[in-house]
């Protein structure tokens, strides 16, 4: 016997003929004799429609300001999740499984008052320890907990990733198993590389790395919570049958681990290749070189909450003058070149210049750290195809690599084979 949470996303609960579907992964489990949490999203669709209504409401007031309360749109946004919940415990309770939905309040999960992008302090899961323990299945409701001041916090979407794997922390469940509408990670997009390989296990660090990095398949909050906390997920397709040979193994079910590096035997210098579009590049122009400039420059950013990523700095022949390059997100930009106007005076550069439609791709693996001409077999590869590289970033397990939009996806498939990623 286990003890197992088992997270179903958004479109993995799309309509009640999928809910039942989601049912019949959930008895297998059950059946099988294992003690079992559920966290789900809200139905397909749901938040965003939720969202809408509350972008909205203003604007039908006739409100000269289109504000509204965090407080409250945590209050509605977070109801789509509820229903969800509530849906598949009644589902479970037809099915003959004794099961009970669960509000984020009422575990409680406690968060910080970040309404919009909480972030999880503490979980008391003594109740749904207890309760698992005499066979009831605890439903729960993803992305919300409970804030300082009493009322719902929400966490930022994907949200419900972060709350399966804290819950799976909180109760030291065996495995967290995440259900979406893939089978697993794979190497890279396969919507550009077809011959992209669905990984059998990655490490914390690379998957933290592709997460960050551009790869949608999970929250990069949760994959942080699961190092930290060592929990080992899964990455499984919830439209596969549930009764499918192989559904129901313990130890290793279909889909993909993320896990300690410590349980991987044969590492691979290269994982996998991330991308990234919509990146926008932003550059000063003879920027006194003192110190305290960079300080100057992202320290507003920072406070207009602003995500800086790669920064190159070029520090002219006498060392009186630089250029300081850096990339922000595409909806950030506007945002971005007017805290830099701002700050212009106490920064004291020349010229402002931006550059859009760009693209970061990365090359991940834990390999990497001990094996030399990583970097210069990408370089030589692009070359040869034409790519002309913008700016390179580092770090022990990755190279990130900025470049024009339209060459995105040949710069995937070449670093895909050029690592042999298509032939493993």
């Amino acid at each position: 016997m286990a003890r197992i949470v088992m997270k179903f996303g958004g479109t993995s609960v799309a309509d009640l003929d999928r809910i039942h579907n989601v049912a019949r992964h959930v008895k297998r489990e059950v059946e099988a004799g294992h003690e079992v949490a559920v966290v789900v999203s809200a139905m397909s669709g749901k938040t965003n429609e939720l969202v809408g209504w509350v972008q909205n409401m203003p604007k039908v007031t006739g409100a000269s300001s289109p504000f509204y309360d965090a407080r409250e749109y945590d209050a509605i946004v977070a109801s789509g999740e509820l229903v969800t919940a509530g849906l598949l415990a009644i589902a479970l309770q037809s099915m003959g499984i004794d099961a009970r939905s669960w509000q984020g309040w009422q575990i409680p999960i406690r968060t910080d008052n970040a309404h919009g992008a909480a972030r999880i302090l503490d979980i008391d899961g003594a109740e749904m320890i207890r309760r698992m323990g005499t066979g009831q299945v605890a439903v729960v409701a993803g992305f919300q907990g409970l804030g300082p001041d009493n009322r719902v916090a929400t966490l930022g979407r994907g949200g419900s990733d972060t709350s399966a794997v804290a819950i799976a922390a909180a109760v030291k469940a065996d495995r967290c198993d995440i259900y979406t509408d893939v089978d697993g990670v794979y190497t890279t997009d396969p919507r550009i590389e077809p011959k992209a390989r669905r990984l059998k296990k990655i490490a914390f660090e690379e998957m933290l790395e592709m997460a960050s990095l551009g790869a949608k398949v999970l929250q990069v909050r949760s994959v942080e919570l699961a190092m930290v906390h060592k929990v080992r997920t899964f990455v499984r397709s919830s439209f596969e049958d549930p009764d499918a040979p192989g559904m129901g193994d313990l130890l290793n079910p279909p889909g993909t681990l993320i896990c300690d590096e410590d349980e991987i035997v044969e590492q691979e210098v290269v994982t996998g290749i991330a991308y990234a579009k919509d990146e926008a590049q932003i550059s000063l122009r003879r920027v006194a070189d003192r110190p305290g400039v960079s300080a100057a420059i992202f320290g507003p950013l920072a406070e207009a909450h602003i995500n800086v990523d790669m920064i190159v700095q070029n520090i002219s022949e006498d060392g009186s003058k630089t250029d300081m390059t850096f990339t922000v997100p595409f909806g950030d930009v506007e945002k971005a070149l007017k805290v830099l106007e701002a700050a212009k005076a106490q920064v004291g550069f020349d010229v402002i210049q931006h550059e859009t439609g760009l693209v970061k791709v990365s090359v991940i693996g834990i390999g990497m750290r001990s094996h030399a001409g990583v970097a210069a077999s990408a370089f030589r590869a692009l070359a040869e195809k034409g790519i002309n590289i913008k700016a390179i970033t580092t770090s022990e397990i990755k190279i990130s690599i900025l470049i024009d939009g339209p060459y995105a996806e040949l710069a995937v498939r070449t670093l895909h084979s050029v690592y042999g990623l298509d032939k493993k």
